[in-house]
């Protein structure tokens, strides 16, 4: 990881923990807190509508970004683009984004435990029942949304691109 970062760094937690206590102290004032995950290995426009669309079902957005080392597991036939901490503080750069936490597992559902959101958000390629976290975020009384544009952009779509 990069010793600093240039822009963002009061959004970004590289320690999701020491999030926990600004996020608890504005739940208790009232607060909704969204949750969101992806890699945003190359940031595009789909990207942006799912994330302001989060962002609209809320008061705070937690947006957790694989590392490096998680990308490797789930998307172990492409290396990333950029760097973790770039792909960080690209979404620390984003108005909607209210915190940047790195995503270390394969899934987020230990920070979906840690923060507790009142809704979890997925883009719209996914249902409801391809999502294995759903069941935790409804356990404690949060719901799931899908949330963005239809599935039009995508990363592996603008790597082919740029390949050919």
């Amino acid at each position: 990881m990069a010793p600093n970062f240039i822009t963002g760094k009061h959004k970004i937690f590289l320690d999701p923990q020491e999030l926990l206590p600004h996020i608890e102290k504005k739940r208790t004032q009232g607060a909704v807190v969204v949750f969101g995950n992806g890699c945003f290995e190359l940031l595009h426009v789909g990207h942006i509508r799912y994330l302001f669309a989060a962002k609209a079902l809320g008061d705070i957005l937690i947006v957790a970004v694989n590392s490096d080392a998680s990308m490797k597991k789930i998307k172990p036939d492409r290396r990333p683009v950029n760097p973790d901490y770039e792909r960080f503080e690209l979404m620390a750069a984003i108005e909607a984004v209210d915190y940047v936490v790195p995503l270390e597992a394969d899934n987020p559902i230990s920070l979906i435990q840690l923060f507790r959101p009142n809704i979890h958000a997925k883009g719209t390629d996914y249902t409801l029942a391809q999502i294995p976290e759903r069941h935790i975020v409804e356990s404690y009384g949060g719901r799931v949304a899908l949330v963005g544009d239809p599935k039009e952009h995508s990363t592996s779509k603008m790597l082919r691109e740029l390949k050919d």
